[in-house]
Parts: structure tokens; C-alpha cells; sequence
């Protein structure tokens, strides 16, 4: 992944020194175990443990010639190790050691995104409650419907992520397993008990059943959920677009002093994280795809999913990382204008009611053919004309002879639409 969109905690996970490092602690714990069951000298396992040591230039060097990693790390060890090093690796394949350390490595990772998420949901919870009350319009299909608050659309962000957060718990306990089993998975040269034994020093579970790779069902799942996260960023970001347009401006990105958004236009300020994150989200939900293709391996395995799990692992996760800050940061200063909201609640001259006015008539005894034909004529009116909503519906003799005049102004009461707003918070946020 290119810096620009990275963060050093995340792209630490997938640094060559942290990947030779697994695959070492892995190699290590397997001895250990073999120890315990007599069938390499615990001197050996000690000595691995003690000279064990590797350079990454070595182990460069090395494979440029054997044209294969592990060999190469293994060989790099050994000459380290010295001849204890024999014993390192009985039994066991390559994928055995690739496919647990991934496990490993995508387990730390989602350690980071679940962080993130706790940060993003902290800061969604902080200025959902700050706008609680913050009235503004709702859209359908981008057209004034009727009032909601700002309150509300950060909940429902808030409730998003949160069912994210699950998601990702649950794809972190299914990606983390171990796979010690040996070529074809049969545990023909090496005892399950080792296996158990990585495990169990990593922090991993056993793989059920492995053949010789770990089934990538997992890790099909797990790049899906990354995907999902990934569109609910891009919907709250394409939210934010969307209300920072200079007709609406309801909220706009914070403008930091001296920034400047555009090169030839100085009163520019454009939504330029919001689309940044639009721009990534396409690129995380682009890694999953891959991840389904990787399910169909030839027999107890082929390599195809190697080199697509090389670059989509790294950076599916260090681009959601990231994503998840910038946006954390982004609703952190998002600047809101409740007066704007204000103003662009009345633009229609009370159309909004217009449901209210519709349910007044059929509970008068209008029918509702009529009394939507009614509202309609003199909402029609004002979307061609403008003027005042409630004049034209007190001008109405037919319709203020089933609903007065004084009953019809009680209908435009903006507090009808928001007195279900703590019902809806306490079941977001379980407060009170």
C-alpha cells in the first residue's frame, strides 16, 4: 500500500520483519512440541530458541536462488542455528507455516480495525447526541420528505458500525486458526498435538480440518466483512457530499487555516475527505472479490491464491484502517449549520406536513382518494408557484369544513415529528 494511505500500525503487521518473526515463533513452538513428545532432542528445541536468528537480506539472497521462501528462511536459520537446525520443520509443509502466520497476521490487523472502530463509534455517539435535537430535512430520492434531525442520521451511522464491529468479531474468531497438519493435511509425519500446541502459543484454534492450506472459505468471509465496513464509510461519506453541496450546506468538512481547495478557484471548499473515502471504500470492496476466487483451489491445494492474498491482505486492511481514521476525524470537526437546516426545512412553505394534513382528512371521514387528490392539488401549487402551504389549505372550504382552520395549523408543528426521538436513541444507545 502507497504511504499516503497508510498508518504505521497497521503496515507494521505486514513488514517482512514481522512476518519472518511469526514464521520463526511458529517453527519454534512446533519444536517445543515435538520435544515433549520425544521426537527431537529438547536440546535441539532449546537451541532454536536460543540461536535461533535470520536477516532479511540473507534470506533475499537466498531465494533468489531456490525461487522459495520458506526454504530460504529455513536455510538462513540454520545457518544460525547450526546442526540442531535439522530438527526444525519435521513433518511439516510450507503452507503450514504461510497459513498460520496470515492467520496471525490477520488477527493482529483486525485488533487495529476493531480499535478504529471503537474510536469511530465514540466520536458517532458524541455528536449524535450533541445533534439530538438538531431538526432537519429528510430525503427520499434526494427530494424534501419530511423532518428528522441531524441527531438521527448520526444514530443510524452509529448503529451501522456497530453491527460492523460484530461482524468483524465474528470474522476475527473464524480467520484465526492453525493449520499444523503436514503435506495433504493427513498428519501422516507429524502429530496433531503439535498442531495444538501452535495453536495454543499463538493464540490461534486448530483448524478442524485442513488439507494442506487452511480453507479459504475463511478468508473469503473475512475480506467480505472488510467490504461491508467499507461501504458503510462510503454511505456516511456520500452523506456528507451531499449536504456540503453549496445548495444544501447542512454540514461541511472542517477547513483548517491555510488549506486551500482548488488551484485555480480561491473561494473553493470542497468535500475532499468525504471523497477520499468514497475513492477507498471502491478499492476495499474490490479485495473481496478476489478472496471468493480463492475458494476454489485444485484438490488439497494449488498456489493460485498466493500471490493474490500477497497484495490484497496488506492492503485491504491498511486502506480500512486508515479509512476508519479519516472518517473518525472527519465526523469528529464536521462543521453543522442548524440554522441552514432551518431554512432549508421551510424552502417548500410547509410541504413537509403534507402526510399530516392527508391522515387529518380520512380521519375526518374524507376518503383517501379525495383527500390525497386535495393535498396534492395545493401541494402542486406551491412546487410551481411557492407561496404558503397552510393559506392555501385554510382557503379550502372543502377541506375546512372536515378539519378547521385551527386544527390544520396544529398539524405544521415541527414536534410532532420528533417525539419519538429518545425512543429511537434508547434503543441505539441503550441509555436511559
Amino acid at each position: 500500500m502507497i504511504p499516503r494511505y497508510s498508518r504505521p500500525e497497521m503496515t507494521a503487521v505486514w513488514s517482512p520483519e514481522a512476518r519472518f518473526r511469526i514464521w520463526f515463533e511458529i517453527e519454534a513452538h512446533a519444536c517445543d512440541a515435538m520435544a515433549e513428545l520425544g521426537i527431537v532432542p529438547r536440546e535441539a528445541a532449546k537451541a532454536v530458541w536460543e540461536r535461533g536468528a535470520y536477516e532479511i537480506s540473507r534470506i533475499d539472497e537466498i531465494e533468489r536462488e531456490t525461487k522459495h521462501d520458506v526454504i530460504a528462511f529455513l536455510t538462513n536459520l540454520a545457518e544460525h542455528v547450526g546442526p540442531e537446525a535439522r530438527f526444525v520443520h519435521q513433518g511439516m509443509t510450507s503452507s503450514d507455516v504461510l497459513d498460520t502466520c496470515l492467520a496471525i497476521q490477520l488477527k493482529r490487523a483486525s485488533d487495529i480495525l476493531l480499535a478504529d472502530l471503537e474510536a469511530l463509534l465514540t466520536v458517532l455517539k458524541r455528536r449524535a447526541l450533541e445533534h439530538k435535537n438538531t431538526v432537519c430535512i429528510g430525503r427520499s430520492h434526494g427530494i424534501h420528505a419530511e423532518p428528522t434531525t441531524f441527531g438521527l442520521k448520526l444514530a443510524q451511522a452509529y448503529a451501522e458500525m456497530s453491527r460492523n464491529r460484530d461482524r468483524l468479531e465474528f470474522a476475527r474468531g473464524e480467520i484465526a486458526t492453525c493449520a499444523i497438519s503436514g503435506a495433504v493435511g493427513t498428519f501422516a509425519n507429524i502429530d496433531p498435538w503439535v498442531e495444538a500446541h501452535v495453536a495454543a502459543a499463538m493464540g490461534l484454534s486448530v483448524e478442524p480440518v485442513s488439507t494442506q492450506i487452511i480453507p479459504r472459505d475463511r478468508h473469503a468471509h473475512y475480506f467480505a466483512v472488510l467490504g461491508v465496513i467499507a461501504s458503510s464509510i462510503e454511505r456516511i461519506a456520500t452523506e456528507v457530499r451531499h449536504l456540503q453541496r453549496t445548495e444544501v450546506l447542512e454540514a461541511e468538512e472542517f477547513f483548517s487555516e491555510g488549506q486551500k481547495g482548488s488551484s485555480a478557484m480561491p473561494h473553493k471548499r470542497n468535500p475532499v475527505l468525504a471523497e477520499n473515502l468514497t475513492g477507498l471504500a471502491r478499492m476495499v470492496r474490490a479485495y473481496a472479490l478476489p478472496a471468493m476466487e480463492n475458494v476454489a483451489l485444485w484438490h488439497e491445494r494449488d498456489i493460485s491464491h498466493s500471490s493474490v492474498e500477497r497484495m490484497i491482505a496488506p492492503d485491504a486492511t491498511i486502506t480500512l484502517d486508515f479509512a476508519l481514521a479519516r472518517l473518525t476525524g472527519l465526523i469528529d470537526r464536521l462543521i453543522v449549520y442548524p440554522d441552514n437546516m432551518r431554512r432549508n426545512l421551510d424552502r417548500l412553505g410547509g410541504l413537509v406536513h403534507s402526510q399530516r394534513v392527508l391522515l387529518a382528512l380520512t380521519q375526518a371521514g374524507v376518503s383517501r382518494e379525495d383527500a390525497y387528490e386535495t393535498v396534492q392539488r395545493h401541494a402542486m401549487k406551491v412546487w410551481r408557484e411557492g407561496g404558503d402551504f397552510l393559506s392555501l389549505l385554510k382557503a379550502d372550504k372543502k377541506i375546512t369544513r372536515a378539519v378547521p382552520a385551527k386544527q390544520l395549523a396544529g398539524l405544521f408543528d415541527l414536534a410532532y415529528h420528533t417525539r419519538h426521538v429518545d425512543r429511537i436513541f434508547s434503543r441505539v444507545f441503550g441509555d436511559g
